[in-house]
């Protein structure tokens, strides 16, 4: 469907800048310890309206997000979530495989997160959580 002249299409975020915001959530908002420090970067990254789908439901908004994120934490705070791969990443969309557990040991489980982005932030992410083992 095109759009009249008069409200053109908004530009889709870039490829590059989709593999920064997968990445940077990954370390700087699920991987803080600091609170203040998640805060800010949930401010930077993510838009006002966002929301994160994860197992136990639908969670809205960054300070939301934030106290999660927080509760992961403190049930793990030595682990690091690290990269699998290099995002995949389509116009407003990407993807990026996943694993957590201690620093320098394997993963204790791994995961996927699929962000969709609006004016260069993550708008919603969805985490798919892999079984055990796999």
């Amino acid at each position: 469907m095109d759009l009249p002249v008069d409200h053109p299409a908004p530009s889709p975020t870039s490829s590059e800048r989709i593999r920064e915001l997968l990445v940077r959530n990954l370390r700087e908002v699920f991987g803080e310890n600091d609170p203040d420090r998640r805060l800010a970067a949930l401010n930077e990254l993510w838009t006002e309206d966002c929301a994160l789908h994860v197992p136990p439901g639908v969670i809205r908004g960054r300070e939301e997000i934030a106290a999660f994120a927080g509760q992961l934490r403190a049930a793990h705070p030595d682990f690091v979530y690290t990269p699998i791969d290099e995002a995949q990443v389509q116009p407003d969309a990407g993807r990026l495989a996943w694993g957590s557990g201690p620093s320098g040991e394997p993963a204790r489980y791994t995961g996927w997160d699929v962000a969709i982005t609006k004016n260069g932030r993550i708008a919603t992410l969805i985490v798919f959580l892999d079984k055990a083992g796999e």
